[in-house]
């Protein structure tokens, strides 16, 4: 082992072959970073945010009428004072470095004050895919257990909230929110994802939902089933990619392990059932039942 004043010596050599590195071409020197939407401070605003759906599930106290604004409030102030300040962040970085269009000062404010105001609508949302998990799962003993236990409970949640950001324009944030809850759950939605109530994915472990996908009112899809779009680099074409590259899933679909669906013109018919690990890349007709090499009945 090197003496202690040769370690010194060995890491002042480090830092001055990063210092060096810096001073280099990489993209992602970005030294300009303390502008940054910081990543503890977002998932902490999300923190706030999430207990605001479920006050029941998060307080530490028994809550009533009378003292229920007050356990709200705990949340509301903080959530939105960290939510303004990330927003601030990552639109004046976004506009410096990225040539994004300027935003009012005002903006970051009124964003989280609209993302606040949707909570209520947010929470008939979730409310209905809490219900779906419990009819679609048989093993669930009760609605409490599914949002005490479920991570398929904290992936949409988080995406509820991270989408509402994501329409706003937000940008970086929506998908720190999207991948910490990727981190935690195994399910990969992208903010951008248009998903309808009533949406239950069972067991949920490597879900994968592209940006444009379009998802109806309850569907249900099972472990390790992708949602995604047909590979394209930017590099390979100069034309703008398609706005639409996700498949659109219609009203009352399901869809079992390990299925792929792919492509922005796939469509999922009404009430289909998708079969596991089909290889989907055309559309197919409401009521068709997917599975092996041919539908049902041929």
């Amino acid at each position: 082992m090197p003496a202690p004043n040769n370690r010194i010596q060995d890491l002042e050599q480090a830092i001055d072959g990063l210092v060096r590195g810096y001073e280099g071409p990489l993209e992602i020197n970005n030294l300009g970073s303390a502008a940054l939407p910081n990543k503890r401070a977002v998932i902490q605003a999300l923190n706030h945010l999430k207990p605001l759906v479920y006050m029941g599930f998060y307080s530490q106290r028994s809550l009533n009428k009378s003292n229920l604004r007050y356990g709200l409030a705990e949340h509301v102030y903080p959530g939105y004072e960290l939510l303004v300040e990330q927003i601030e962040r990552a639109v004046s970085y976004d506009a410096k470095y990225h040539g994004a269009p300027q935003r009012a000062p005002e903006w970051p404010s009124d964003v989280a004050l609209r993302l606040l105001s949707q909570l209520t609508e947010l929470r008939s949302v979730l409310n209905a895919d809490v219900v779906a998990a419990y009819a679609g799962d048989p093993a669930a003993r009760s609605l409490e257990e599914i949002v005490f236990s479920y991570p398929t409970v904290e992936a949409i949640t988080t995406h509820r909230i991270a989408h509402a950001l994501h329409r706003e324009g937000v940008p970086i944030i929506p998908r720190i929110m999207s991948y910490h809850a990727h981190e935690r759950t195994g399910v990969d939605i992208h903010p951008g994802a248009t998903i309808d109530a009533g949406f239950f994915m069972d067991h949920g472990t490597g879900v994968v939902i592209g940006e444009t996908a379009t998802i109806g009112r309850n569907v249900k899809v099972y472990q390790g089933v992708t949602i995604g779009a047909l590979s394209t680099r930017r590099a390979e074409t100069s034309l703008p990619l398609p706005r639409k590259r996700h498949p659109t899933i219609e009203d009352d679909v399901t869809i079992y392990s390990g299925a792929t669906i792919l492509g922005g013109d796939t469509v999922i018919g009404k009430g289909s059932i998708i079969g596991g690990n089909q290889w989907i890349v055309k559309s197919v007709p409401p009521g068709s039942k997917i599975f092996g090499r041919a539908k049902e009945g041929e």
